[in-house]
């Protein structure tokens, strides 16, 4: 038969538990500025979305704002160049979207073809394109010959990509949300 006693913590366990306590306490307050300064500060924040009022961009121009340093194109579109947009067979491009692919949906909840928003910098080295420019009037990237269509598709040149469509969304008929 077996006789099985209760060990009794000792004064010694008591200081050990609580010596290692006070170690992972001590560990993280000394651990936790490192981590808390990789947090972006308040001008990074401030600067993750922005509101634009489109309201003064006429049919046929484009606008450019600045959003995270990077700077992005708002370009209300004429029925013209809606037309090439959607006219394009998809097949043929090097980075296949449709259109539709590349707008969101108004306030009314359906896609609104005549506004695109699209990042201005080149896929290709990260140069600014030049707007209405180029064999599709769409963006022409002088430095290597890159050229997108109205829609910020890539036709021709060197960049893999179509140029990049941020987050964005309607918050009104005349004001949009990017970031």
């Amino acid at each position: 038969m077996a006789d099985i006693h209760a060990v009794e913590p000792t004064r010694r366990d008591f200081l050990y538990v609580a010596t290692g306590s006070l170690a992972a306490v001590g560990a993280a307050f000394t651990v936790w500025p490192l981590i808390d300064q990789m947090n972006p500060d308040a001008s990074v924040l401030a600067l993750a979305s922005i509101e634009v009022d489109i309201s003064n961009i006429p049919v046929g121009q484009e606008t450019t704002f600045k959003w995270r340093g990077k700077p992005v194109f708002v370009r209300h579109r004429t029925e013209a160049e809606i037309a090439a947009a959607e006219s394009v067979d998809v097949a043929t491009l090097p980075d296949p979207q449709t259109d539709a692919e590349r707008l969101v949906a108004g306030p009314n909840g359906e896609v609104d073809k005549q506004w695109l928003v699209v990042i201005g910098i080149c896929t290709h080295l990260g140069c600014v394109p030049l707007a209405y420019r180029g064999e599709y009037d769409g963006y022409f990237c002088p430095c290597h010959g890159s050229v997108y269509d109205t829609s910020g598709r890539i036709r021709k040149g060197p960049a893999p990509t179509n140029l990049e469509v941020p987050p964005y969304a309607f918050i009104s008929d005349t004001r949009i949300k990017i970031g």
